[in-house]
């Protein structure tokens, strides 16, 4: 039973270390301060389109506009910020259209690689990327929980494993309650 879950915490870890590895990168630079930029294109208008959030049909609203401008971009579904609609996954270009006294601008947007790897770390990528974030999450679960099992059950390993969980989770209670 043991070396089954030592090969179950070796594959889950091993497949899902790219993704970890890029959240953590990603998550760390935002918290430096690196946030990324994004180059902000305006795009002038010859068609435009009265557009409202509470559209049941803004989605295809969107995609009128941006086809009746000459415009051709994929996109999932459309975010919707007070009076702005914008195009998504933002991990990758995408475009902005603002309501203003009942003129619409448009941008075009092109985030870096910090910037899209951020994206992707909000949940802001593609739908099929954040079923893989959900299935990722029970991977490290899964990873960390046998982890913890393997160290706890080697009588090697058991004392310095539940000494060091203490510990972090000390480290956790203090800091992370602290106001």
């Amino acid at each position: 039973m043991r070396s089954l879950w030592i090969k179950i915490h070796l594959y889950v870890a091993a497949f899902f270390l790219p993704m970890l590895l890029a959240t953590a990168v990603s998550g760390g630079l935002y918290l430096l301060g690196i946030k990324g930029s994004t180059e902000s294109t305006s795009v002038p208008l010859s068609v435009t389109k009265v557009m409202s959030a509470d559209s049941k049909t803004l989605e295809s609203d969107v995609r009128e506009l941006l086809n009746a401008n000459g415009i051709d971009h994929n996109f999932e579904y459309v975010k919707v910020s007070g009076g702005t609609f914008i195009t998504r996954p933002t991990s990758s270009d995408y475009y902005q259209i603002r309501t203003r006294d009942d003129a619409l601008e448009v941008t075009f947007n092109q985030p870096d690689v910090i910037k899209t790897l951020i994206e992707l770390h909000k949940g802001h990528g593609p739908l099929f990327f954040k079923d893989l974030q959900k299935l990722m999450a029970v991977g490290l679960l899964i990873v960390l929980l046998s982890g913890f099992w393997l160290g706890t059950s080697s009588r090697a390993l058991r004392v310095p494993t539940l000494l060091t969980s203490i510990a972090g989770l000390l480290v956790f209670l203090a800091l992370g309650f602290m106001i």
